[in-house]
């Protein structure tokens, strides 16, 4: 009896938001998936094809610590993530691009890292019983029909999409067991540099407060609006956002440099659009 594979609430959810796309935006969506996951078969190609550079990646993952293994995976989620993030906002959320030269390193560690995991679990018996010098045939053997396939005859769609979702569920699993990186749900991360100093100055505020001093906003005091439509004045927010990347008043959460904070800014952002879907009815 074939098996049926198990649908998890990540899944169910990245779909529920997907559902709310219009066709132009889905199609959109799958052109950069389609793009990224052309470039992770390049570079997963290239590493089993060189001698060298598998080495010195395996050799590198060797040499991590588990929370820095963690880390690795992370980052490949939040890319992965930031494509969904794009297609649902696309007018807050920059437009996600490839990884630069410098970040190739930790792309191709994350890529064998996760190809190690799967084929663990298919076949936990092929590695451990094999000595290291026949690992980069073995692996190669294991992807060798898989990548032929997707090189002759183009995936459509609906499976580069599957594809996807699957991805993100994998490294979610992966994150969440080996959560020792700290991406605890709820700890207080700094927001970015960058989205701080895009916030916009208003003027001719008067009468309102500042929840943060408890004074009124008047003429001649510099009033910063987040995104919530929330003001204060900057040089209250200022020292917030240093530490928190959230608004005082609403929650809101701002993008950060933290790359589980913004895992999970990013990972709310989908529940609740996905939420909405499905209350639609969509």
């Amino acid at each position: 009896m074939e098996e049926v594979p198990i649908i998890t609430s990540t899944e169910t959810t990245i779909l529920a938001a997907l559902s709310t796309l219009r066709p132009p935006q889905l199609s959109h969506l799958t052109h950069l998936i389609s793009s990224l996951s052309r470039h992770h078969r390049h570079r997963l190609s290239s590493l089993l094809s060189s001698p060298t550079l598998f080495s010195l990646t395996l050799h590198h993952l060797h040499s991590l610590s588990l929370p820095q293994k963690s880390l690795l995976v992370a980052r490949h989620l939040l890319s992965s993530l930031s494509l969904l993030a794009h297609s649902l906002h696309p007018t807050t959320t920059a437009t996600p691009s490839l990884p630069a030269t410098a970040n190739l390193r930790h792309l191709d560690s994350a890529l064998l890292l996760l190809l190690l995991c799967e084929i663990r679990q298919h076949e936990p018996q092929s590695l451990s019983s094999t000595p290291l010098s026949n690992w980069r045939s073995i692996l190669t053997n294991y992807i060798s029909d898989t990548i032929l396939t997707i090189s002759t005859i183009p995936m459509s769609p609906n499976e580069i999409v599957i594809h996807y979702i699957e991805t993100i569920a994998k490294c979610r699993r992966f994150v969440g067991v080996m959560g020792c990186g700290g991406g605890k749900e709820g700890r207080e991360v700094a927001a970015s540099v960058a989205a701080v100093v895009a916030l916009p100055s208003v003027s001719g505020v008067v009468g309102r407060e500042c929840v943060i001093c408890k004074e009124d906003m008047r003429e001649g005091r510099d009033v910063c609006e987040l995104p919530c439509d929330h003001l204060f004045h900057w040089i209250c927010i200022l020292p917030w956002l240093k530490k928190r990347n959230t608004c005082p008043c609403c929650r809101y959460r701002l993008p950060t440099d933290d790359v589980y904070g913004e895992i999970e800014r990013l990972w709310e952002e989908v529940v609740k659009v996905g939420g909405a879907g499905s209350n639609l009815g969509l």
